[in-house]
C-alpha cells in the first residue's frame, strides 16, 4: 500500500509518522511518500528578498529541514519511503501529490483543534480513505492512539 504521509513539523505530525511505523511494524507492507508543503512566500518576503530563487531555496531548505525527524524514525523502523517538497495551499498541494503519486491513503497529524483546516479540507478533495491521527496520549504509544478514517465518495 502506497502512503501519503504529509510532515508539516509539528509534533502530531510525527505521532502520525510513528502511527505509519507501528502499522508496518504490525505487518501492513506500505510505502510511504513524505511530503512537505510550503506556503507561498508573503509581500513582505519577496519585498526584503528582491528575488524569487533565494525565497524558493529557502523555503525548499526548510521543507527539508521539517523532513529529517520523519525520516530519521522511518529510517529507524526500516520503513521505505521517498520524499517530496513542494510550493503551494497545503491541502490543494497535498491532493495533487496524492494524485501524482498514486498513493492509496493520506495519513496526517490533527493538531490542537478538532480537526485542522487541512485536513478538513483534504478530507474534502481526496479519492482516498484519509486517516487523522490525534495526538498521542502522554505515556502511550501508537498503539495507544486515536485515530478517525474517513472513506470519502468517489
Amino acid at each position: 500500500m502506497k502512503l501519503l504521509l504529509a510532515i508539516d513539523g509539528s509534533r502530531a505530525s510525527l505521532d502520525a509518522v510513528q502511527w505509519v511505523v507501528a502499522l508496518v511494524q504490525a505487518g501492513l507492507k506500505a510505502n510511504v511518500v513524505l511530503a512537505n508543503v510550503q506556503e507561498p512566500a508573503s509581500l513582505y518576503e519577496m519585498v526584503v528578498a528582491h528575488d524569487p530563487e533565494v525565497i524558493d531555496k529557502a523555503s525548499t531548505d526548510a521543507a527539508r529541514h521539517i523532513l529529517q525527524p520523519a525520516q530519521a524514525l522511518l529510517d529507524a523502523a526500516g520503513v521505505s519511503y521517498s520524499t517530496t517538497v513542494a510550493h503551494g495551499e497545503p491541502s490543494h498541494t497535498l491532493a495533487d501529490i496524492l494524485e501524482d503519486e498514486g498513493c492509496e491513503m493520506v495519513v496526517l497529524g490533527r493538531g490542537e483543534d478538532a480537526l485542522g483546516s487541512v485536513a478538513a479540507e483534504l478530507l474534502a478533495l481526496s479519492s482516498v480513505p484519509v486517516l487523522v491521527v490525534a495526538p498521542a496520549v502522554e505515556g502511550e504509544g501508537p498503539s495507544g492512539q486515536n485515530a478517525t478514517c474517513s472513506p470519502t465518495e468517489t
